[in-house]
Order: C-alpha cells, then structure tokens, then sequence
C-alpha cells in the first residue's frame, strides 16, 4: 500500500513554497509521493484562476519535473463546476483502492473546515495533515496530524504582484516556472 500526499490548490503559479511544503510533509510524515492536484474552481474562492488549466497545469509539470516523489493528478480538472474534496477523495479511493491518501492543507485553511462539504464524513474517508504557518490559529475539532514547515513567506498573489510591477522573483519561483510566465504573458495584466 502506498501512501500519497495529495496537494490540492490552485497554483496561480507554483512556487518554491508548495514545493518546500510538500517535501516536509512527504519526509516528516514518511510518505511515497506527493500529489500536486490543480483545482478547477475552489468552492473557497470567489474568483477563477488568473491563467487557464492548461497553463497551471504546465507551470505545475515544469516545478516539480525531476522531483522522483512528485507527481502531478488532475482528478479535478476532468470534472466541471467547484472542486469539493470529498468527491474527489471519493473517485481517489475508487480509481486507487489500495492506496492510502493523506490530504494536506495549509494553516490558512484549517479554520474553513467546518464549511467544507460533507466534513465530517471527509474526516473519516482520508488523513488530515495541517501545515502550520505563523499567524495562524490550528485549533480544530477535526483529526489533524500537523506538521513544522520552515518559514518561507511566499505566495501565489505575492508572485502575480511582482511579476505584473516587473519585481524580481528569483527564489521565490523556479527559473522554468519564470520563463514559462513570460514567454506566456501570464500575469502582466
């Protein structure tokens, strides 16, 4: 049985703190692969990506190529409306029954889990696994298992800011992830 860390989120673009992230999990919680999992529409957010799938996609392929524990899956994208995790971990569980699946979300989203979609029967198909982050509360009545991030403030908003003011992002981003957002104009709004 494997177990995989599924990393869901929209990467507007992908950054080196998802990466960072993921990596902590995948060794402190000692799992065998994590999987990035681009969403269509997160039910959390008002507003649709600022690039398409297709391009979120590439940028996602390009972040994690040559990373043997990284793997993309794009479950979500093949369905059409929001992206409600339980129908996700639901087709998961059907499309790989003898995997394990651990979920893993930022500190920034443990305080929406009471609004999440069937929660509760969510809690029991799969593993919770909290990021934390400074700032944030982890106070939940729900089965976490939380894991220590080193602190690396970046962020996707962050990164479309600097990259539409022609601020440099070097470090925060990958240099394939940099030159697909430019040769693509993602961004410069």
């Amino acid at each position: 049985m494997r177990k995989i860390g599924v990393f869901g989120g929209t990467f507007d673009p992908p950054h080196n703190g998802h990466l960072l992230m993921a990596n902590e999990v995948l060794y402190k919680m000692g799992l065998d692969e994590i999987w990035f999992m681009p969403n269509q529409i997160p039910p959390h957010k008002q507003e649709n990506s600022f690039s398409s799938s297709r391009h979120r996609v590439e940028m996602l392929k390009l972040a994690i190529s040559g990373k043997k524990h990284f793997k993309l899956e794009t479950i979500e994208l093949e369905r059409e409306g929001p992206s409600y995790t339980f129908d996700t971990v639901c087709l998961l569980k059907e499309r790989y029954p003898d995997d394990k699946f651990y979920f893993i979300i930022g500190a920034d989203m443990i305080e929406y889990l009471p609004k999440w979609s069937k929660i509760d029967e969510l809690t029991k198909l799969i593993q919770f696994v909290g990021v934390k982050r400074p700032g944030f509360q982890i106070e939940t009545p729900y089965p976490l298992v939380f894991v220590d991030v080193p602190a690396f403030e970046v962020s996707s908003s962050l990164l479309r800011d600097r990259i539409k003011n022609r601020q440099p992002t070097d470090y925060l981003i990958s240099d394939e992830v940099k030159a697909y957002v430019k040769e693509n104009h993602l961004y410069e709004m």
